[in-house]
């Protein structure tokens, strides 16, 4: 946790932003994997960590902004619990160190809510991604289930994006310590990339060094030499000579902030000439975006113009042609890169997603595009100083993705499908830094993890 302070002022500053009414967080329960007594680990709700900062499962948050109070409710352990989970200490206890002095029971919450109901008094709510937290909100306010996505409130959920989007000093420190972790495991990873080792060896290496550092994966991590399937979490192949491996993959700290990074391996650490020509292109593509990024301008101009870098490197290679603007307007160039350049990070590695991205991820300005590859692009809005995001272009040949496009004979005007026919056992390449925006260009945040074709070939030669 941090300072009970900076709890007491993020719940002080959403006060200010909700006119009216009660602010629920309800923590998220343990859930199992298999049976009751065996839950998958524990993850508390980003949203609860943000304003409460506790990692009890079970809780709700509530702040009274009519009274301009904070609550913390929640059971006391009892003695069964102790005996199999341990002491923890009391509610009471739990809520002063969040800065809380006022404390209740579920019970007490749900009559609370009850009478909020009958009242018509307004309930601001987040729609939880969870449905055990979907129907316990459905009991308390006396409603079907069905009816909690439509009583989602939008006004807490602009207000908790305007807090949530700009990063602390506090949150760059562990978002940093989150870095020191991913460098450790893409370290790992680069130097176990050799002829005959499987990809679930990499990945139980990348899981173990997280937990060292008493922390986690940020997500399921992407270990592949498949890497033209954006999110591959199979993990059967034997690496070979010839194959590329991608590895996107992060770490979460105890106080679970994230980190997210992709790099692109050769196995045997020797990029073919082939390899070489398509991941330079994506370097100077994640390269532009490092060095022209600033507050003010839309995150979307920079997605396009690393496509347009991106379809000029391989019309250098013959694979396209025409005019690279008309050709990244008409989205010619997401058969290459059919993904988005980057998102938030922070709480969550795609922070705040569960809100609904056309929400943070986008305003009244900047709409939501819905032509393939550049719908899905997560963050397209404005930049501002604070932001934590991640930049990440890439270059894949997907064979069921080329195959249907060239029977439709669509862009031919602008793709030259016979000469991609040699590369339709390439793969994918992808390059992931995460950026911190500040007052008039960014930061690259973490110490620095091998990315030129330099680089990665003397790293994966030093054998450690």
């Amino acid at each position: 946790m941090f300072y009970k302070k900076t709890y007491s002022e993020r719940r002080a500053q959403l006060r200010k932003d909700i006119e009216k009414g009660l602010i629920v967080f309800p923590a998220n329960n343990e859930a199992a994997a298999n049976y009751a007594g065996n839950p998958y680990p524990f993850r508390q709700d980003s949203n609860f960590l943000y304003f409460f900062g506790l990692k009890t499962p079970g809780m709700a948050g509530v702040i009274d902004v009519d009274s301009d109070t904070d609550w913390l409710y929640a059971d006391d352990l009892t003695m069964d619990d102790i005996i199999w989970m341990g002491h923890l200490p009391k509610v009471e206890q739990q809520a002063e160190s969040t800065g809380i002095t006022r404390t209740g029971s579920i019970g007490d919450l749900q009559e609370l809510l009850h009478k909020a109901a009958l009242s018509k008094r307004k309930v601001h709510f987040v729609n939880p991604y969870r449905s055990e937290i979907a129907a316990k909100l459905a009991s308390w306010l006396s409603v079907p289930v069905g009816k909690i996505v439509e009583m989602q409130s939008v006004e807490l959920i602009k207000a908790i994006v305007k807090q949530r989007s700009i990063k602390s000093s506090e949150e760059i420190e562990e978002i940093e310590n989150a870095m020191i972790i991913a460098h450790q495991m893409h370290g790992a990873a680069m130097r176990m990339a050799k002829q005959g080792v499987y990809e679930y060896q990499i990945a139980g290496a990348l899981q173990g060094i997280a937990a060292s550092h008493n922390g986690s994966m940020s997500f399921t991590p992407i270990v592949s030499i498949h890497g033209e399937t954006l999110h591959n979490h199979h993990y059967g192949e034997q690496l070979c000579e010839g194959r590329m491996l991608v590895v996107d993959a992060g770490a979460e700290t105890y106080n679970h902030y994230c980190s997210d990074i992709t790099r692109t391996t050769p196995v045997g650490g020797k990029f073919s000439k082939k390899q070489k020509e398509i991941y330079e292109i994506v370097l100077k593509a994640n390269m532009a975006t490092i060095e022209t990024v600033k507050p003010g301008v839309p995150y979307r101009d920079y997605h396009l113009n690393a496509c347009k870098i991106i379809f000029d490197g391989l019309k250098d290679l013959g694979l396209t042609k025409g005019d690279t603007e008309e050709a990244v307007r008409s989205g010619a160039h997401a058969l290459f890169m059919p993904h988005g350049l980057g998102h938030f990070m922070g709480l969550d590695v795609h922070d705040m997603e569960n809100m609904g991205e056309n929400l943070f991820g986008y305003d009244d300005e900047i709409k939501r595009s819905s032509q393939f590859g550049l719908a899905y692009l997560r963050l397209g809005r404005r930049l501002a100083q604070g932001f934590v995001l991640t930049d990440e272009p890439g270059i894949y040949f997907i064979p069921a993705l080329i195959d249907l496009w060239e029977s439709q004979s669509k862009f031919s005007q602008f793709i030259n499908y016979d000469k991609i026919e040699n590369y339709r056992d390439f793969g994918g390449i992808r390059i992931e830094d995460d950026l911190l925006i500040t007052k008039d260009g960014a930061q690259v945040l973490g110490p620095r993890i091998p990315k030129t074709v330099e680089e990665i070939e003397a790293w994966c030669s030093v054998e450690k």
